[in-house]
């Protein structure tokens, strides 16, 4: 079975599997009563290694990954992304209550939009920037004939994968607001926050909460937050892109 195109896959999926529970994810609410970092990358060194437990994420069956490196943009460290006909992510394994932290906060930038991008198809399914946040596994959420499937990934990898995900993505010509599932699979849903060139050079912060878009998105509450992953691909349009991506929080809402 194809990889799902960035997707996610109760059988195969590398998202599925690499934002799960292969580890023990670590409790982080109580690192600060207001704001949880997830990635700190402006305390992490330019050409040295990944903070926070970040790790790499690659996909069966595709030989060439992405470039992600720690470098100085504007007197901030930041991840860098290089993608040539290539795709992989950064991941890193988290719990997090999205009552409790619903708030999402990054900026990125990009040197490049993709011509042959489509929100639509499988061939179209690539993005300079994107950010995963992926959420625990819950029987409760999964119908009856699915539950099947998530045994039997359970059984062939150790552990369950999660419920679903949130894709924010940067695209190239959907208008902004944009909701639509990845054509792999409608257990990831994907978000278009930027699009097109307009922006294109500019660090650009965005703001989501996280814990509407997922009601609004698979119409009921999420189970905890399992992980989070930035990711620049190019593997299906077979063209180029450059991205960079700072810091990533979560955070309380206004009058918590």
């Amino acid at each position: 079975m194809k990889r799902m195109g960035h997707g996610w896959n109760v059988f195969a999926g590398p998202i599925g599997i690499g934002l799960g529970f292969a580890l023990l994810a670590v409790p982080l609410q109580a690192e600060a009563p207001d704001t949880v970092h997830v990635g700190t990358f402006s305390r992490a060194q330019a050409g040295g290694s990944f903070p926070d437990s970040w790790k790499p994420l690659t996909f069966h069956k595709i030989d060439e990954h992405t470039e992600y490196s720690l470098v100085e943009d504007d007197g901030t460290v930041v991840i860098k992304a290089v993608s040539r006909g290539s795709s992989s992510g950064l991941t890193r394994e988290v719990t997090i209550d999205p009552k409790v932290y619903p708030i999402v906060e990054w900026r990125w930038k990009i040197e490049n939009v993709l011509h042959k991008g489509d929100v639509t198809t499988k061939q179209g399914d690539d993005y300079p920037a994107r950010l995963y946040i992926t959420f625990a596994y819950d029987e409760s959420k999964i119908g009856f004939l699915d539950q099947a499937q998530y045994e039997l990934a359970r059984l062939l990898h150790g552990q369950y994968p999660p419920t679903g995900a949130i894709t924010y993505i940067w695209e190239s010509r959907s208008p902004v607001g944009t909701m639509v599932p990845n054509p792999y699979t409608d257990r990831v849903q994907m978000i278009v926050l930027e699009s097109g060139a307009d922006k294109i050079g500019q660090w650009v912060t965005e703001s989501r909460n996280i814990y509407e878009d997922y009601q609004k998105a698979f119409g009921d509450d999420p189970p905890p937050i399992s992980g989070v992953a930035v990711m620049t691909d190019t593997d299906n349009t077979q063209e180029s892109a450059v991205a960079y991506y700072g810091d990533i929080t979560f955070k309380k809402a206004a009058g918590d």
